[in-house]
């Protein structure tokens, strides 16, 4: 039953996440959630998030945006090994509300501009220090929702540009996660089988998704993105709403 449940949840996500440019642990983070305890669940949606990003990668290999990947490398290489550290050590409980709340509001200026050109500049030197903060916040909760989808959108990536180069940066993030989490203790090998189970399940879901993915135009493809963004921060909000109330 649970081989069953993580196949199928992981092909849905990963489907989904074509189609609005990522988010697709924040679907699997609750269903690992009914199986795992939490400090065991980043190393394991870590893996799965791996696998399934190098698949995308291939796929995708022509539309990669090279320039911002140079910068994003460094960046997302030293942030994963200090959010490993810190994850480590400590627990911070109250991150995915503060970031749920930051997805909600930054996608919501989007949708509802007040202004005819809502999307702001993005040069291709910032993906080093944005490269860190995500991967840095990435590192300590395990997954911190489309917070890069703004980024790439500001940047001009649409559709294939923009799942290709940013699985490029995942798994750049999740190789760095894997090492530093087994260097700092909590990579549990036990448990890793089911991180393999949702880099599997990520095949049919990416091969799925690539076919939708040619269907829609740009304009579809940034609002699915906004309205994901937007979705994935009230499910943040959500469930953390216990630390507030």
């Amino acid at each position: 039953m649970i081989i069953v449940t993580l196949m199928l949840a992981g092909s849905l996500a990963w489907f989904f996440s074509t189609l609005a440019g990522g988010g697709s642990p924040l679907i699997l983070l609750p269903v690992l959630g009914w199986f795992l305890d939490a400090a065991v669940i980043p190393p394991v949606l870590t893996t799965g998030m791996l696998l399934g990003n190098v698949q995308r990668m291939g796929m995708y290999w022509r539309a990669i945006d090279w320039p911002s990947t140079v910068w994003y490398l460094p960046g997302a290489i030293m942030g994963s090994t200090l959010g490993a550290f810190v994850f480590a050590h400590l627990q911070f409980k109250w991150l995915p509300l503060v970031l749920g709340i930051f997805l909600v509001f930054s996608s919501l200026k989007q949708l509802f501009p007040q202004e005819e050109n809502p999307f702001f500049e993005i040069k291709t030197w910032y993906f080093m220090p944005s490269g860190f903060i995500y991967a840095f916040l990435s590192g300590l909760v395990g997954s911190t929702g489309p917070m890069m989808n703004l980024f790439y959108i500001n940047y001009g990536l649409v559709k294939e540009p923009m799942v290709a180069t940013k699985s490029v940066h995942m798994v750049v993030v999740h190789v760095a996660k894997l090492i530093a989490y087994a260097a700092f203790g909590v990579l549990h090998l036990p448990f890793l089988g089911y991180g393999l189970l949702l880099g599997l399940a990520a095949w049919p879901g990416n091969w799925l998704g690539q076919k939708v993915l040619e269907k829609m135009s740009p304009q579809q493809f940034k609002q699915a993105v906004m309205l994901f963004v937007s979705m994935s921060g009230l499910l943040m909000i959500w469930r953390e709403r216990g630390i507030v109330f």
